[in-house]
């Protein structure tokens, strides 16, 4: 079967008269609640071709109206049965990535590495998706295990009313005005006000004695739809490192709020995904630090003939070494290592420091931070040009012109260390001083390739606009300048 984007098959529509009423909404944001049980759990014909058992599936679009705030509430949500876990945590996949991941997208590692880690220091927090909760803990209820519900002979009940019933009487739960003035987003079901506000659910939930296990098939159990354009996968790690910091500055910091309730290594393990935005200060400094020593003639790293250089090099090299080890054991290839590290820099340069900057201003009471969704739909240029593996850079966003004009200061720096070692009289005196940092600004040069080529190379709409183009080099010429002039 064919499915369009963003759009209920016509074969399926034809099955649910529910499906049709899509066909006279004018906006995606201002609809009625369109609920329909697809597969009655419940009926003794729920079963598949194989005659196992089928768990009741619901289509749910909740009513949207432009007058209420409807939080932007999405991800697949199911139903658990159990005693003590709260909820299990599977991991996403995605169907539409390139061979070698061109933004890193795949979550490869956090899906077969970082995740089974949360899992064994207490349990995986809640993502957002792909998830199967336990109704009493999601609804805000404390452990208590003298409390066990007995499922087998609930499931034995006789069924009273029927599926159409059932989807009349549960509109009314999806409706605009159902949560008002109630618990909801607060005390029961997700928390709302934070950008990340699935990891404050899944934070909460375990601090009330809940567990949560992570569990990672061999068959694909959810499957989304990555970010196909540089800018929309930016802006969605912005607005995850954004809500991530705001947990970390608020009562809900793990450290705070999980003291005596979660395990220690539980609460430092929250942190690592909290300190997103924090972590794009240092790699900021050696990205601009460096090579603008470079362009001063001063060293900032020991000398390459000093002992006191094999620290350096034993923590670098160790460092990449195992993190290509890791991504290729997990099932990647050596270019998409290289593409994830190139991702990993842009976002901690773009996303993670304009999250850091955009949650202090909002504490200073400067912004009102907005919840941007993240677009799962281009055009067919953009699409083209994806599966070509290009980076699209066609848009004048202030993100670009950061990734630009750092770009264009390292490949100006590398051009002086050039000048150093040609035209210097002593080239091993120039190589021994200025070793260490030669080779970090070519190595930033090497993961900067595809921002020049956008810059300097490509016509077509994925290049870099030229408003862009002329800040990004304004910029470092400026910078350059007075470095070599000071």
């Amino acid at each position: 079967m064919r499915v369009e984007m963003k759009q209920i098959p016509e074969e399926i529509r034809k099955q649910h008269k529910e499906f049709r009423e899509w066909n006279f909404v004018s906006s995606r944001n201002d609809h009625q609640t369109i609920f329909k049980i697809l597969i009655d759990g419940r009926h003794p014909n729920a079963a598949d071709a194989e005659g196992n058992v089928l768990p009741t599936l619901v289509y749910l679009a909740r009513e949207k109206r432009p007058q209420f705030h409807h939080h932007f509430k999405a991800g697949a949500m199911n139903a658990l049965n159990g005693h003590q876990i709260a909820y299990v945590q599977y991991p996403q996949h995605f169907n539409n990535l390139t061979k070698n991941d061109i933004y890193g997208n795949s979550f490869r590692v956090a899906r077969k590495l970082e995740f089974p880690g949360l899992d064994a220091n207490g349990g995986p927090c809640y993502i957002g998706t792909g998830c199967f909760h336990r109704r009493d803990a999601l609804c805000g209820k404390k452990y208590d295990k003298t409390c066990k519900v007995g499922w087998k002979r609930l499931n034995r009940r006789e069924v009273e009313e029927n599926a159409t019933v059932l989807e009349e009487t549960c509109k009314v739960l999806a409706s605009c005005s159902f949560e008002q003035n109630t618990q909801w987003g607060n005390e029961i079901g997700l928390k709302y006000g934070c950008p990340a506000e699935d990891i404050i659910t899944g934070l909460s939930i375990q601090c009330r004695g809940w567990k949560s296990i992570y569990l990672n098939p061999e068959r694909e159990s959810f499957l989304g739809i990555a970010p196909t354009s540089l800018l929309t996968m930016l802006v969605q790690h912005k607005r995850w490192a954004e809500g991530h910091f705001q947990i970390f500055l608020s009562r809900y910091c793990s450290l705070l709020y999980g003291h005596n309730r979660i395990p220690l290594k539980l609460q430092l393990a929250y942190c690592a995904g909290n300190l997103w935005a924090a972590n794009s200060l240092p790699t900021l400094y050696y990205v601009v630090v460096p090579c603008f020593c470079l362009l001063k003639d001063i060293p900032l790293f020991p000398k390459v003939s000093s002992p006191w250089v094999l620290p350096f090099a034993y923590v670098a090299i160790a460092h990449r070494a195992y993190s290509l080890g890791e991504f290729l054991w997990c099932g990647g290839t050596f270019q998409a290592w290289c593409n994830d590290q190139r991702m990993w820099l842009f976002k901690r340069t773009t996303s993670y420091f304009f999250a850091l900057c955009d949650t202090i201003l909002k504490l200073l009471g400067y912004s009102n931070p907005t919840f941007v969704i993240t677009a799962k739909v281009a055009d067919e240029d953009v699409l083209r040009r994806y599966e070509q593996e290009l980076m699209e850079f066609g848009d004048s966003s202030p993100m670009f012109v950061v990734l630009a004009s750092l770009a264009m200061l390292n490949l100006f720096s590398s051009f002086g260390a050039i000048k150093k070692l040609v035209f210097n009289a002593d080239h091993s005196e120039v190589s021994d001083r200025f070793g260490l940092q030669i080779l970090l600004c070519f190595l930033l040069v090497a993961l900067n390739w595809p921002v020049y080529n956008a810059v300097l190379f490509r016509k077509d709409n994925g290049g870099m606009p030229a408003p862009v183009t002329y800040k990004s080099i304004t910029f470092a010429l400026l910078v350059s300048t007075v470095a070599m002039s000071t």
